[in-house]
């Protein structure tokens, strides 16, 4: 007997190790059953799910040129219980256009409204220094002098700041 990808077989488990389980199959051909093909859900003991000398039906998956057979027991119990569409949710409804139906109720006159169109303003404006003052008279000698100004006085303060904190032990420095 010939078996092809996808074919089920019966067999019977002849051995059973920590990655799989090992399968006679007809015409003294043995097939692997990899441990994530056993069940659908988490298995840490393979011996939990099979037992030696249990007769299964599998699916064979592949067959390599070196003669190895990959067989899976978890695709053929699926295809023999054929599950039926799920409806765990229902499906969302659309109205014609395709869009979604939505709970669309009148706004009151106190609801916030958005304007959609050509009315609407493309960009909202910012202004990065609305709360300084801005300076429109001067050149730019005097605005230089007031920014070194401010430069110093902070250079200054950062300076008394860090003095204080230099060494290790010993008094202040003064």
């Amino acid at each position: 007997m010939s078996f092809e990808v996808g074919q089920k077989v019966a067999g019977k488990v002849t051995g059973i190790t920590h990655f799989g389980a090992f399968v006679s199959l007809p015409d003294n051909k043995t097939g692997l059953i990899h441990i994530s093909e056993i069940s659908d859900s988490y298995i840490k003991d393979i011996n939990t799910v099979l037992t030696v000398g249990q007769e299964v039906e599998v699916k064979v998956l592949t067959i390599a040129a070196d003669g190895k057979i990959s067989l899976s027991l978890r695709q053929a119990s699926e295809q023999a219980q054929a599950k039926p569409e799920t409806a765990s949710r229902p499906k969302p409804a659309f109205n014609k256009d395709g869009d979604r139906k939505f709970n669309k109720q009148p706004q009151s006159d106190n609801a916030p409204r958005f304007n959609k169109g050509k009315d609407a303003p493309a960009r909202p404006t910012f202004s990065s220094n609305q709360n300084t003052p801005v300076k429109k008279e001067g050149d730019f000698d005097s605005l230089m002098s007031g920014f070194l100004k401010d430069s110093e006085d902070r250079l200054s303060s950062l300076r008394r700041n860090t003095e204080g904190k230099r060494g290790g032990r010993g008094g202040r420095r003064s």
